[in-house]
């Protein structure tokens, strides 16, 4: 019993640290990406060709890899995108980026509060991120436009 307890308490000191490790990785990652971008922007302002397909390539490849360290994030925090006993008053529809929604679809009610809580990408300006279904929305607030979409979010 007391191997028990003690592996007990061990698992619980380790998984925090694991999950503070993987979001340090995650804002690695972010910072790897603005830097290349950096580069491509000072490639294509100076360079030639050949250095700008290198960089373009280079942000390619920081994206892909930030985009495999966010579905492990998922992966090992699957509690935190649990769908929970979420409801809604409408059907569901698949949007797409460009579309006009109507306003009941981005009311208060569904908007994200805190998007940094699920590594969203942070909504500028009057763009907000909207829970619909399983997906997320990024609605332009005073359009109603929908700007990207996450499908899947939830599990």
């Amino acid at each position: 019993m007391r191997k028990v307890i003690l592996a007990a308490l061990m698992a619980a000191t380790i998984l925090p640290a694991t999950a503070m490790a993987q979001t340090r990785e995650l804002a690695r990652d972010r910072q790897d990406i603005r830097q290349e971008q950096r580069d491509l922007h000072q490639a294509q302002r100076y360079g030639d060709r050949r250095d700008v397909r290198n960089e373009r390539r280079d942000v390619r490849q920081a994206k892909k890899e930030y985009r495999e360290d966010w579905r492990d994030y998922r992966k090992h925090n699957r509690k935190l995108y649990a769908r929970g006993t979420w409801h809604s008053s409408f059907r569901y529809k698949a949007f797409r980026p460009g579309v006009r929604v109507a306003p009941g679809y981005y009311a208060s009610r569904y908007v994200i509060a805190n998007p940094g809580r699920y590594h969203l990408p942070p909504a500028r300006g009057i763009n907000r991120w909207v829970r619909h279904y399983d997906d997320v929305l990024l609605v332009n607030m005073r359009t109603g436009v929908v700007v990207d979409v996450i499908r899947n979010f939830y599990w």
